[in-house]
């Protein structure tokens, strides 16, 4: 049994120091966390206080819930490493060779790189993504443009069934919408980064057909940096090799791949967890969107329902007190931010500031490790949630909040569909849109002075496996 830890006249009581395997640990991915997460963490919280031992479809692990044992993991890199090579289990041959997690945890990308390479790695993510992240900057306008178009375009598409009807915002909007912004960050020419973007959502999907998809994917992502290293153009992966000009093409496709999945499975249900807290949620959500204030709503959302509800894991570099226990040298350990903004340490403090939210959660991690595409995912769900409210003049749900159905992974934390009841604003164009930045969409997905063949790439991408599927969501009438 797990020990108190307390301090009072007598000093601290001693963490616990039994082994991780010798606590069995209980599974933690059963259907009450698929269904009510928070509860489960609630129940371990009450049980083991801020650190808790679990069982991840086999293998034990510790999951930190308390806020500030959160932030100690997060912020010191030294103590708590990252790099499967720093895992005891894992080098003693403990961790099963056909662990589900472990393909995922295996894609070296800078998520989950640790060591020396780590940096020179992180410091050239930087580079590459500030002319997409700094507003100032040619590249960002042109992103959030094309973005924007992309928003519309998508809206227009459910319009197609009728100026009123039903439709999954989800599959129909909230999913393809990043993916798309993902597809012009990659500098894929024309619409051929359709059909990646169509196996990047198998693989998120984690279905019978994750796995021909994943070698499809990481294939064309091949392809498109030895693309890109031959001509180099103006996006991220031309921009990566120049700050990192050592990266072979395996490394960069890694490096890809991950920005496809950071961007999309992330961004995708940050923009329907908003949704879903404007439509349902409490009067301060929906005043401050009326009161054009998206970012703010997101804020309040992702401390209310964060979409990377875990971490992927560090390691305790040496024997190290944490919470009730000792965490032994080379223990796998991995940070909840969702049970961390539960924390009632956390909680308290949020709800005493009802005007402003606390910019204090941990949606993008903390320390020097974090999210290095917060500012790029922001403005991605952010263009996106804006455009959905400006062209609908009315939403609700299709279903009482309670009954949406929701999907679970050690990871992520999102809706399976979001079915909506929905009217459309009278005139389908881009009414609000400025025409400079209809200007620069059209530059944004066809290049700098080639306005004029925005026709044929959207004829094309009409033709794009993306657009067929999407197209035959309507005609099944999803």
């Amino acid at each position: 049994m797990a020990v108190e830890s307390q301090t009072g006249e007598g000093g601290s009581v001693d963490a616990d120091d039994r082994r991780l395997e010798a606590l069995d640990p209980q599974p933690l991915l059963t259907r009450d966390y698929e269904m009510r997460p928070s509860l489960v963490y609630e129940r371990l919280r009450q049980r083991h206080g801020a650190v808790a031992p679990v069982d991840l479809l086999g293998v034990p692990a510790w999951l930190v819930l308390g806020y500030k044992e959160s932030l100690e993991v997060l912020q010191d890199d030294d103590g708590w490493p990252k790099g499967l090579e720093n895992w005891r289990a894992r080098s003693e041959g403990r961790v099963p060779a056909d662990w589900p997690l472990g393909p995922s945890l295996e894609v070296n990308h800078v998520l989950i790189q640790g060591g020396a390479g780590y940096k020179p790695l992180r410091t050239a993510w930087d580079t590459a993504l500030r002319p997409f992240q700094d507003p100032r900057h040619a590249q960002a306008k042109r992103l959030r443009a094309a973005v924007t178009s992309c928003a519309d375009d998508l809206i227009t598409l459910v319009g197609q069934a009728g100026g009123t009807g039903l439709a999954d915002l989800s599959a129909q909007y909230s999913r393809p919408l990043p993916l798309m912004a993902a597809s012009h960050l990659l500098g894929f020419p024309g619409s051929q980064g359709d059909d990646a973007l169509m196996d990047m959502w198998r693989v998120l999907d984690a279905g019978p057909d994750a796995e021909p998809a994943l070698e499809r994917l990481l294939a064309a992502l091949a392809d498109l940096a030895a693309q890109k290293l031959k001509t180099p153009g103006d996006d991220f992966p031309s921009y990566l090799l120049a700050a990192h000009p050592g990266l072979t093409l395996d490394e960069l496709a890694r490096e890809l791949f991950m920005l496809l999945g950071m961007t999309s499975d992330h961004v995708g249900i940050l923009i329907s967890n908003t949704v879903v807290e404007v439509l349902s949620g409490e009067g301060s959500i929906r005043a401050s969107l009326s009161a054009g204030m998206v970012r703010e709503t997101m804020n309040r959302v992702v401390m209310r329902k964060p979409p990377l509800v875990n971490f992927v894991p560090r390691f305790a570099a040496k024997d190290t007190p944490l919470g009730n226990y000792t965490i032994r040298a080379g223990d796998p350990v991995w940070v909840s931010s969702a049970a961390a903004h539960a924390d009632p340490v956390f909680a308290g403090h949020a709800a005493t500031n009802t005007t402003v939210s606390t910019r204090a959660h941990l949606s993008w991690g903390a320390g020097r490790r974090q999210c290095p595409a917060r500012e790029l995912a922001s403005t991605v769900a952010a263009v996106g949630v804006g455009r959905l409210f400006e062209r609908f003049t009315d939403l609700e749900l299709a279903l009482p909040v309670d009954q949406l159905p929701w999907r679970s992974s050690p990871f992520m934390r999102g809706l399976r569909s979001l079915p909506v009841r929905y009217t459309l604003a009278p005139t389908p164009e881009q009414a609000t849109a400025e025409p400079a930045e209809t200007e620069l969409a059209e530059e944004a997905m066809t290049g700098p002075g080639a306005a004029g063949s925005a026709a044929r790439y959207r004829s094309a991408r009409q033709r794009s496996s993306l657009w067929r599927y999407l197209t035959g969501l309507i005609r099944t009438g999803r």
